[in-house]
């Protein structure tokens, strides 16, 4: 059995539990945020996911807090232009900011692309996404070894809860334009992401740069488990335990 498949995706949080838990983690990261800027160190957040796995959502719960002026998310779609003249990380490259500019930077979907949907959809040949590994390792190795603190998600739901969600928003006006008819191609390949999505966790998750699973078929828990392992992880690296309210 793969390794996400043994993943139990029930796990949830009562009402109050998950307001409490979302609140303490919201506010310690805002102080280390400021401890960041203090000590001139930036935290870069990696999120991947399924379709529909919360990326966007997770993400708005951990940026509430902060400083405005600390953080950016970076939602960067396929290479065009300078950047598709160049190797595939140096539109990451030349996005990452300064400790003085921005502490916080956030990519909603990443370098990864490269052994995800370049992979699966034929974007790209299978040596170049083969050596990716070696390369995305490496980058991570520099960014870390200039000070910057990583930490990476994989969202992961069941096929079940995402074709649940797909339903949702094309049953919901405000909400249809998130689903395309990428979504559902995607979809009809799941087998094939999965499988490289398995590697992915394999060869990339290092001692600089561990990945970090999560449970996301109920919201509430994968906010709160993001939340909280960012709390642990810039703690750990700042040596600094926030407060706890």
């Amino acid at each position: 059995m793969a390794m996400l498949e043994k993943l139990k995706l029930d796990r949830q949080l009562s009402s109050k539990e998950y307001e409490r838990r979302l609140l303490t983690a919201q506010l310690q990261l805002r102080e280390l945020a400021f401890q960041l800027y203090a000590r001139k160190r930036s935290l870069v957040v990696v999120y991947e996911g399924w379709d529909a796995a919360g990326k966007g959502g997770n993400i708005r719960r951990v940026t509430e807090k902060l400083d405005p002026r600390g953080y950016e998310v970076l939602s960067i779609a396929a290479p065009a232009g300078e950047d598709k003249t160049h190797h595939y990380l140096y539109r990451f490259w030349r996005r990452l900011k300064p400790p003085d500019e921005k502490q916080v930077l956030l990519f909603d979907r990443s370098w990864y692309g490269r052994v995800l949907v370049e992979r699966v959809e034929g974007f790209c040949p299978e040596a170049a996404w083969k050596r990716a590994y070696r390369e995305i390792n490496d980058f991570e190795r520099q960014l870390s070894a200039a000070g910057i603190i990583i930490a990476k998600f994989w969202i992961h739901i069941s096929k079940q809860e995402q074709l649940r969600r797909f339903d949702q928003r094309a049953d919901t006006a405000y909400k249809r334009w998130k689903l395309t008819d990428e979504d559902w191609r995607n979809r009809e390949k799941w087998d094939q992401y999965l499988e490289a999505v398995e590697e992915m966790l394999l060869k990339t998750s290092t001692l600089v740069a561990p990945w970090t699973v999560v449970e996301g078929d109920f919201k509430w828990w994968a906010r709160v488990k993001c939340l909280e392992t960012l709390v642990k992880t810039v703690s750990k690296h700042l040596n600094h335990k926030p407060e706890i309210r």
